[in-house]
């Protein structure tokens, strides 16, 4: 083995720079590599589970279920808000009136009006895991032994198990624009990590090179004094993504050097077989088998390039972080992921992009929330259905709770506070209906009135779409087996049949 010495820096997925430089000396031996991605759709079989893959999006800090899936336009003033609501294509279905381009493809989703938890909290790790009970202190404490692995890792884990699912090239679990929380002056949250599973099945994180042009509505109206460019809001054509420094090329095997690898390795053809079968007896460990996968990230940052997308379709998307962020997930998906994360989480001063809006409610939504999530959220869903994508993309777009259905007029712009009996999420392919709403609240959208839907039972129909049953297991710590979506179970009201 040709075994180049290195750092034992950790990279974006656990492994070390020294693993993954003795990885590219094997490749450079002749071992097969994974490095071209398939831009063509996995072949799937009768009795195939619905969903190939998934785009797992999340607005941190929480929308509000009035102004968005869940209007109450009959309420009082004090309830309803400023803003009314609008009919959809779906007869019936009225959703808030910032939203008129989700209002044109709501027949191509499924809006979920009886999300319900106990946690009014930022209970991110809670909504994306199958953890039981949360508190405060969890919030900001990602690697507590308490913490239980995220979706996107749970799917990584078990796909590796079965070893069938992976496309070449690209790891199952990737996640965009940066690694969780990372840009913003706001504590480090708990969520999307492998948790006891270990650092390897954290998401493979990219980062984002580019500099916000628009000035976003302050969160505070009160007391923020800061001028927050963020990038959500706008950004330049010319900004783009990458893979996360730990996951680049090290700097002395550059891209020409990892192509003439390739090269070789069409040289080695007869020398596979062998090698491959070395790769797959169990001689390697865990993290050499990921450093291998790393070395194909030639397919990933392809797939990452927008600037490849003809200007319309940028365009469609909106030339903001979110929306490109969404544009680069319908590519990895096209080019074969399994799992892709969008995160509109927190940039600047005290998070100034998310949704937590207790103060400043109604501007902040009107002139740049709800446009930006209005745009790419429909383009997604409407590009992935032209390109016959969406029936075998299960999207889920979903936050860690809602917001009080009483306004609290004291801040400036008004304030919806954290609410956690009653909001809304919305689901489209992969098996989910068209056209579809499931539950129902009060008339003032505070308490669930029908199909209350957890998010443990969110998990479980993501699961099974994605061909795991809801009584798979995973180990904890301790080697004890743990059902994968807690005390979740699979809801066909989500696919349009009765529960």
């Amino acid at each position: 083995m040709l075994n180049l010495q290195g750092s034992r820096k950790r990279l974006c997925s656990g492994i070390t720079r020294r693993e993954l430089l003795q990885i590219g000396g094997i490749s450079a031996l002749g071992l097969h590599s994974p490095i071209q991605a398939s831009s063509e759709k996995q072949r799937r079989t009768p009795g195939s589970p619905p969903a190939r893959a998934c785009i797992f999006l999340f607005l941190f800090g929480s929308p509000p279920q009035h102004e968005t899936f869940d209007p109450k336009p009959l309420a009082p003033r004090e309830i309803q808000g400023e803003m009314g609501a609008i009919d959809t294509v779906v007869p019936g279905l009225r959703i808030g009136e910032g939203l008129p381009l989700t209002a044109q493809i709501a027949d191509r989703i499924t809006v979920v009006r009886s999300m319900t938890h106990d946690y009014p909290i930022h209970c991110c790790a809670y909504v994306m895991t199958g953890m039981p009970n949360y508190s405060i202190p969890l919030e900001t404490s990602p690697r507590d032994p308490q913490q239980w692995p995220f979706i996107g890792s749970v799917v990584d884990y078990l796909d590796r198990q079965q070893a069938t699912r992976s496309a070449p090239g690209l790891p199952v679990n990737i996640a965009l624009p940066w690694r969780f929380c990372s840009h913003g002056t706001s504590t480090q949250q708990a969520g999307p990590y492998g948790a006891f599973l270990g650092n390897g099945f954290d998401p493979f994180w990219t980062d984002f090179r580019g500099q916000g042009t628009k000035v976003a509505p302050k969160l505070n109206a009160d007391s923020q004094t800061e001028q927050v460019l963020d990038p959500h809001f706008g950004i330049q054509p010319s900004a783009e993504f990458q893979l996360s420094e730990g996951c680049q090329l090290p700097d002395d095997l550059s891209t020409s050097r990892f192509d003439a690898r390739i090269h070789l390795l069409r040289q080695f053809d007869a020398a596979r077989p062998l090698l491959d079968q070395t790769a797959q007896s169990g001689h390697w460990s865990s993290h050499q088998q990921k450093a291998f996968s790393l070395i194909g990230s030639h397919s990933i940052r392809q797939a990452l390039d927008v600037q490849k997308e003809a200007a319309r379709t940028r365009d469609r998307y909106g030339m903001n972080l979110f929306g490109q962020s969404c544009l680069a997930a319908r590519r990895l998906v096209e080019a074969g992921a399994r799992f892709v994360s969008v995160f509109w989480d927190p940039f600047g001063p005290h998070g100034a992009s998310v949704w937590d809006t207790h103060s400043n409610h109604f501007p902040r939504l009107r002139n740049y929330l709800l446009p930006v999530f209005d745009q790419s959220y429909s383009a997604l869903i409407s590009d992935l259905d032209d390109r016959g994508l969406l029936d075998e993309t299960l999207v889920i777009c979903t936050s860690e709770h809602g917001r009080t259905p009483q306004i609290d007029s004291g801040p400036i712009g008004g304030a919806r506070h954290h609410w956690s009996r009653a909001y809304s999420s919305a689901f489209a392919g992969g098996g989910i209906a068209r056209g579809h709403v499931v539950g129902a609240t009060d008339a003032i959208g505070g308490e669930v009135t029908s199909t209350p839907i957890s998010p443990k039972d969110m998990q479980a129909t993501a699961y099974t779409l994605l061909g795991y049953d809801e009584e798979t297991t995973i180990p904890d710590p301790q080697g004890r087996p743990l059902r994968i979506s807690g005390n979740g179970r699979f809801r066909p009201e989500l696919l349009g049949a009765p529960g």
